[in-house]
């Protein structure tokens, strides 16, 4: 089924009736969505962009994807400007520069988005991107995020305070922000939080969020996850066929 619309079906649109396109074939909103777009509309942009980037309700074009998070950047959508920080960093569409990332990461971070700064202080964690390592700068942009409720720079706070990297070390902070970036959905915060519930001797309250951890956990954490539970002197969980 072909779907499409004109700018005045946009215009027209009402906010229970877009929920509805939303809810009904992806095919639909995606052509409205690509509609808004093409009118300038930086939001409908950014989703247009993403959209493409994964390939949903159309075919999957992440150069296209790349220009439209431009374009939407340029409108100043925020999520957009990250997004463009997120092709140059993993080549979407693009060669990967992590120099080009990080300065769109840092943008993104300066204007206040919480997805920016967890994205910027990924590089100053490592010093990628031309940037000056700097794990204080780092954990400051993670706080802020976490501040705003942003679940996986909760989690990596939690890291930070586990380790005793940069803050003394501080087991019970830790162990609540992982409780917190588990309950917000965060399969390393699930994993993180089952790990120091293993260690404390609750198993069974740990393998309530253990089990959780393959249904959105890519195959790099899950062997990094196992690793983690063979140094805790556990046995790995997720390895193929386990």
């Amino acid at each position: 089924m072909t779907f499409s619309f004109t700018p005045a079906d946009v215009a027209a649109t009402s906010p229970e009736q877009l929920a509805q396109l939303r809810a009904g074939p992806v095919e639909a909103y995606a052509a409205w969505i690509q509609t808004a777009a093409g009118m300038g509309l930086a939001e409908a942009q950014t989703i247009f962009g993403q959209m493409l980037l994964d390939g949903i309700g159309m075919p999957q074009d992440q150069a296209e994807a790349l220009a439209w998070f431009k374009r939407a950047a340029n409108g100043d959508s925020l999520m957009a400007i990250n997004m463009v920080g997120r092709c140059y960093e993993n080549g979407w569409g693009v060669a990967p520069d992590d120099t080009v990332a990080a300065y769109w990461f840092r943008l993104a971070a300066d204007r206040g988005l919480d997805w920016g700064m967890y994205n910027y202080a990924h590089m100053l964690k490592s010093g990628r991107g031309g940037v000056v390592q700097n794990r204080a700068a780092a954990l400051a942009l993670y706080q802020q995020a976490a501040q705003g409720g942003h679940v996986k720079s909760i989690g990596v706070v939690g890291r930070f305070y586990e380790a005793g990297d940069v803050v003394p070390q501080d087991l019970e902070r830790a162990f609540d922000c992982y409780q917190r970036c588990a309950e917000g959905g965060d399969f390393r915060g699930m994993f993180h939080l089952g790990r120091m519930l293993l260690l404390r001797g609750r198993k069974d309250d740990a393998v309530q969020w253990l089990v959780r951890v393959p249904e959105t956990a890519t195959p790099a954490f899950l062997r990094e996850a196992d690793a983690m539970l063979r140094d805790s002197g556990f046995p790995p969980l997720y390895e193929t066929g386990a």
